[in-house]
């Protein structure tokens, strides 16, 4: 007697702005493989049951970000997300909470890339030294300092996941500045004071309020929660070192 394989129930959310007004969930049926990710269910819908879903991935290995998606309402990658941690139960596939909706489970990333951009996370300096002086090297503990906030994969979970983005827009979020951070702890950067004068603005880090949601989240283990703090201790030393020590030269 042949034994019927298993199925599982994805509810995804639809929209397509030309029919629908407001999102909607459209329940799928897949099979039931206990090696699937929900990216596995997902692929298997857009190629053989419905080809007109709409969302992004691509390397399938938790290195891109490009898959992160609100998987039964929490930020997750459905690349790194498998369905035997839901299985019996149905799985809600979502666009990641906090951004506008392209459609599907396509989000606008014009902020968050805004928001990159605007904390400069590349190396800069006052002036370059030539390159017959050679490249500027490092010792492992200066690659240490900043190491692990060099991990994010800018896969946005962060930004879902924190409860001051969700309330306040102008709000840097986590990763942008776990990505300034990084680049102000790096040895051979200069443009710290730079920098400084963004994260210390109003939608800076002293907006965060340090739930932690974000660090919980992050698939990188980043901590950019850890990244905010300690940028916050940076920069009340360096205001107190202008205020009592303003002939020190910084």
């Amino acid at each position: 007697m042949r034994v019927a394989t298993p199925r599982i129930s994805l509810e995804i959310q639809r929209y397509r702005p030309e029919q629908e007004q407001e999102p909607i969930l459209q329940a799928y049926e897949v099979e039931y493989h206990e090696d699937w990710v929900v990216l596995d269910a997902i692929n298997h819908i857009k190629d053989h049951m419905d080809g007109s879903l709409s969302y992004r991935w691509s390397c399938r290995m938790g290195v891109c970000g490009s898959c992160g998606m609100m998987i039964n309402g929490e930020p997750k990658l459905s690349c790194a997300t498998f369905l035997r941690d839901y299985y019996p139960a149905s799985i809600r596939v979502e666009p990641l909470a906090n951004f506008p909706i392209e459609r599907d489970l396509v989000i606008v990333l014009d902020d968050f890339m805004e928001k990159l951009t605007k904390v400069k996370p590349w190396i800069l300096r006052d002036q370059e030294k030539p390159l017959s002086e050679g490249e500027y090297r490092q010792t492992p503990a200066e690659l240490a300092r900043y190491n692990q906030f060099t991990l994010c994969i800018n896969c946005m979970l962060c930004y879902s996941a924190c409860p001051v983005y969700a309330l306040d827009p102008h709000f840097i979020g986590p990763a942008a500045i776990a990505l300034a951070h990084r680049y102000n702890l790096d040895s051979r950067d200069q443009g710290g004071k730079w920098r400084q004068q963004v994260l210390s603005s109003e939608e800076g880090i002293w907006a965060c309020t340090y739930v932690g949601t974000c660090s919980v989240v992050c698939p990188a283990h980043v901590d950019p929660a850890g990244a905010i703090q300690q940028a916050k201790l940076t920069t009340t030393l360096d205001w107190f070192r202008d205020v009592l020590l303003p002939w020190s030269g910084r």
